[in-house]
């Protein structure tokens, strides 16, 4: 009898390990992440997403509801990353605190870009940038109201202080994110200018 040739595609032709929940809504989020900070809410549709993220449309309503949901949830997703790298503890806007979030910039430049980009120009969204900058700023204002002694002046430089942080990160991921001590630097020496203009206003 003679004995057919042996399947040696087997494991090539084995169905592919399925995901977990957790780790395809993950990979879900982290498309989507990339695919809003291109084109923004509005010009990101669904089919976008799901291709970025290389599953079916079907797939990404088994785990979000709309593309709105998905959208809060990646922004929260980017909050949540940054409050983690930043810290919310009692030592106010430290320059490690700075640090910390040029790193977690430069670890995730897609959502930091949507947070502070795009968000900001999306009225529906913009309480999660305005929720975080409002955090950096009451952090700001526990270092620099014992500095200056003016509190209208205090509170000015505490507003203005995070605006200079974020924005000078977004021109450092920008420019393809050149020595991070250089804009970390540069961040310090700008709010220290800001403190001290306060302080002689």
């Amino acid at each position: 009898m003679q004995v057919g040739p042996a399947r040696a595609d087997t494991a090539e032709h084995a169905p592919a390990k399925r995901m977990r929940r957790a780790e395809r809504r993950d990979q879900i989020l982290a498309a989507a992440t990339r695919a809003f900070a291109r084109s923004g809410f509005v010009g990101t549709g669904l089919d976008d997403i799901a291709a970025e993220a290389g599953v079916s449309r079907a797939i990404l309503y088994r785990h979000f509801d709309t593309k709105h949901d998905l959208y809060r949830d990646v922004l929260g997703r980017v909050c949540d990353r940054l409050a983690t790298a930043v810290g919310e503890g009692p030592g106010g806007f430290t320059e490690g605190a700075i640090d910390s979030l040029i790193a977690a910039a430069a670890a995730d430049p897609d959502g930091f870009r949507l947070l502070f980009h795009h968000v900001r120009r999306e009225p529906e969204f913009r309480d999660f940038a305005d929720t975080f900058e409002a955090g950096m700023t009451k952090a700001a204002h526990r270092q620099i109201a014992v500095l200056v002694s003016d509190p209208s002046w205090a509170q000015w430089a505490s507003q203005l202080a995070p605006v200079i942080a974020i924005e000078s990160i977004i021109a450092w991921l920008d420019v393809g994110k050149p020595d991070p001590e250089h804009v970390s630097h540069g961040i310090r020496q700008a709010i220290h200018g800001i403190v001290t203009a306060a302080q002689h206003a």
